[in-house]
């Protein structure tokens, strides 16, 4: 079983910036592939990042490309996601999820964090 805790949502300003933090339970942390997600009201939700259990290959979704960086510290048992040169229509509740592999479908996720609210916004 692995737990996990999602934070470093809040409300900024278009161009702003915002870390986000997902901080993990279980002992097998550095095993899983990680993924960060989003959903907007109304939409469904997307792949923002995943990487793998080394961390050495990170995949990102086109519109967050050059401004999300997402990264993970195994002896932390946390996986970040940096995202810098924020837009309105980045505005949606951001999700961690653990897996076996990075994928962009959030079906091959086994477990999700609560989410954290992230508003971009003037």
């Amino acid at each position: 079983q692995v737990q996990l805790l999602t934070s470093g949502g809040g409300l900024v300003q278009p161009g702003g910036s915002l870390r986000l933090s997902c901080a993990t339970s279980g002992r097998t942390f550095s095993s899983y592939a990680m993924g960060w997600f989003r959903q907007a009201p109304g939409k469904k939700r997307e792949f923002v990042a995943s990487n793998n259990w080394s961390g050495g290959t990170t995949y990102y979704a086109d519109f967050v490309k050059g401004r999300f960086t997402m990264s993970r510290d195994n002896a932390k048992n946390t996986v970040y996601l940096q995202m810098n040169s924020l837009k309105p229509e980045d505005t949606a509740v951001y999700y961690c999820a653990a897996g076996r592999l990075a994928v962009a479908d959030p079906a091959g996720y086994d477990y999700w964090g609560q989410g954290t609210q992230v508003t971009v916004s003037s």
